[in-house]
């Protein structure tokens, strides 16, 4: 298990991130998910440390809130030193029936957080994010509320999820300007199957030193093996109750095949692959993995350590390529002069 540098920040947190979002659940999507229990729960919470996971993600409003309870218990069961695991959550879906319950408001951020806390069992939160864009509190007003908690020390760093990159921007700047505790993290969807982020999101990340943390790089295990163009998925899977995210399934079916190939020849599984290359891609920090069998995180955990060569890579990245857009073929047709002679004078922009 390798750790990296978490954004602009002097903290390190593992490759690999344990998701709790299959804790708990028992009705409507998150049912669909995992309905994992407190005893399941421990084993891949004592899986993932053991293996030198460092990192765990979870929200308020996974399995309305049950999954923050079992989290905490868990790390309380297995005596985890405080010190030894970066514990990260969410704020920004309903609470409640309050039309005050949900959003990036003070109000909402700061009830939030004291219910987490409580839920947690813990003093302090290592990061809190919000975890979709509102379009009704103004920015600034979330970027305070969080700065208010990270003076107060209930929170270390601030995060996002889910937002544009004009509304990070707009966010970092207002930060900047203000002397306020920025957003060190965005978690966000990207996999081979759905290379979106790379557009907006990625080079705005590289040029502002955020870190990313990639959630559903199976695609919501379209990406696992089992499904192909020629397979028929299993009755009940997770795709067929609940497809998502969206995804191009025919230029999935691509990646699958091309991933499958290199697979066979390794002899690993196409999660593996999947994994690997999100690993190998230069903005991502920490890939958010989430199971409901120990064997499941096993072979994610297995992922780390797969290098896969340039030719590989190339292969991968050809048969996920993005179709090219507007402004981004005109940007490269006229600065690709000079990013090659950039590139040919050994120095980075």
């Amino acid at each position: 298990m390798q750790y990296r540098k978490f954004g602009r920040t002097g903290l390190f947190v593992s490759e690999l991130c344990l998701g709790t979002m299959t804790f708990g659940g028992a009705s409507g999507i998150w049912g669909h998910i995992g309905n994992l229990q407190q005893a399941e729960a421990e084993s891949l919470v004592g899986r993932a440390l053991d293996a030198g996971i460092n990192f765990i993600d979870t929200a308020d409003v996974y399995s309305e809130g049950l999954s923050e309870t079992m989290t905490g218990q868990a790390l309380k069961n297995l005596k985890v030193p405080r010190e030894n695991v970066v514990v990260a959550t969410k704020v920004f879906g309903e609470a409640g029936k309050s039309p005050n319950a949900a959003g990036a408001s003070r109000y909402h951020i700061m009830d939030g957080v004291k219910a987490s806390l409580k839920r947690l069992q813990l003093d302090h939160i290592d990061l809190y994010q919000i975890h979709g864009f509102d379009p009704v509190t103004p920015i600034e007003e979330t970027v305070r509320a969080l700065d208010n908690l990270v003076q107060q020390g209930h929170v270390r760093y601030v995060g996002v999820s889910n937002w544009a990159a004009w509304q990070i921007m707009k966010a970092l700047g207002i930060a900047e300007r203000q002397g306020l505790a920025r957003f060190e993290s965005l978690q966000a969807y990207y996999t081979i199957a759905g290379r979106d982020l790379e557009r907006e999101l990625a080079p705005m990340l590289r040029s502002e030193n955020v870190g990313l943390m990639v959630w559903s790089p199976l695609a919501g295990g379209l990406l696992s093996g089992k499904y192909g163009r020629n397979t028929e998925a299993e009755k009940g899977s997770r795709r067929t109750t609940f497809d998502f995210p969206p995804v191009n399934v025919e230029r999935a079916y691509d990646c699958i095949d091309a991933m499958r190939e290199l697979a066979e020849a390794r002899k690993v599984s196409v999660a593996q692959i999947a994994l690997a290359w999100l690993l190998h891609q230069q903005v991502v920090t920490s890939v958010i993995v989430g199971a409901k069998r120990v064997e499941q995180l096993d072979d994610n955990i297995a992922a780390t350590a797969i290098r896969l060569s340039a030719d590989e890579l190339a292969t991968l990245d050809k048969v996920s390529a993005l179709p090219s857009e507007y402004p981004g073929w005109m940007l490269e047709r006229q600065g690709g002069a000079r990013a090659k002679r950039l590139a040919e004078s050994g120095q980075r922009g």
